[in-house]
């Protein structure tokens, strides 16, 4: 067992489902006992998928997470209103979070339908969605997705929270938002336009010089420096969904801190000085938006 939950730092997955809950307030102590045993249970089912490369994480919301420490992580806080000219992202918070991806759906679901029943009357299911990966790793719009990723150790240095907030060492704060698309619009535009709302060719997946970018493209607006000049990065874990109705994205980044996440979605949202938005927004919407601190193994234990 990582000291870390394992669906923080881990390669992307070819299968995941995203499953938020809220929790009975009268039944905090079942809530607190199940937290503490939901690493053992984790750990025992990727014991049964050794191949799967099974993984979870379990992230609490601002909402609950007083009922459960005194002590809160630094940065958490709720999912930020930010509102501009065209677009407008409103929270939707909830209590919990279950992030949860493997190679294999079975194994996926095996490990959901385990968490699920250990909750039992605690909680409340607000919404499942079950993501797949598309391609090679494309978004349904047909461009590659999470590109600019950390690799390697960077990955921990990127999403684990360090030093800075001792009592939460190895946590990660966890953002998660549901995009529906409107492929229809999307698909009668011409390929250049495409790109151009990306700065990215589509088919290549090569990025446009900096020189070329469309102050609107969604590589512009979310590629963002801090004053030496040094690329703020989050940890991305993305991937679509669809049904024969209904198609999008299920946006999911870690980080060390929300800060970073914040700013990119005030660059989308609000633009530049100028006013300058991110025009991808003129293709998709979101209908959730969702924080969360997804603590070390160490403090799920120590709540039972």
């Amino acid at each position: 067992m990582t000291i870390y939950q394992s669906g923080i730092i881990a390669e992307a997955s070819s299968d995941a489902l995203f499953i938020t809950l809220n929790v009975d307030r009268s039944e905090i102590n079942a809530l607190r006992n199940t937290l503490g045993a939901a690493p053992a249970l984790i750990e025992e089912l990727q014991s049964q998928f050794p191949a799967a490369e099974l993984h979870a994480s379990i992230g609490l919301s601002s909402l609950i997470w007083d009922d459960l420490d005194r002590n809160r992580p630094q940065f958490l806080a709720p999912f930020p209103h930010i509102a501009g000219k065209d677009i407008e992202f409103i929270p939707t918070d909830v209590d919990l979070v279950l992030h949860i991806r493997s190679s294999r759906h079975d194994a996926t679901y095996q490990l959901a339908n385990v968490l699920f029943n250990a909750f039992g009357s605690s909680v409340r299911l607000v919404e499942e969605v079950s993501c797949f990966k598309y391609l090679d790793n494309r978004d349904l719009t047909g461009f590659v997705d999470g590109t600019e990723n950390p690799a390697g150790e960077q990955r921990k240095a990127v999403a684990l929270v360090g030093s800075e907030d001792q009592s939460f060492e190895h946590g990660s704060y966890f953002n998660l938002m549901r995009f529906v698309h409107d492929l229809e619009k999307w698909e009668n535009e011409d390929l250049k336009t495409q790109e151009d709302v990306y700065g990215r060719t589509k088919h290549t997946n090569q990025e446009y010089p900096s020189a070329e970018k469309s102050v609107h493209a969604h590589t512009k607006r979310t590629s963002l420096k801090d004053e030496n000049g040094d690329s703020l990065e989050i940890l991305r874990h993305s991937m679509p969904f669809a049904s024969l109705t209904e198609k999008g994205l299920m946006f999911a980044s870690y980080s060390k801190t929300p800060v970073i996440f914040n700013l990119m979605l005030e660059s989308m949202v609000k633009g530049d000085e100028h006013g300058n938005t991110d025009h991808l927004m003129k293709y998709t919407r979101a209908t959730t938006g969702q924080a969360f601190f997804v603590p070390s193994n160490k403090w799920l234990v120590s709540l039972s």
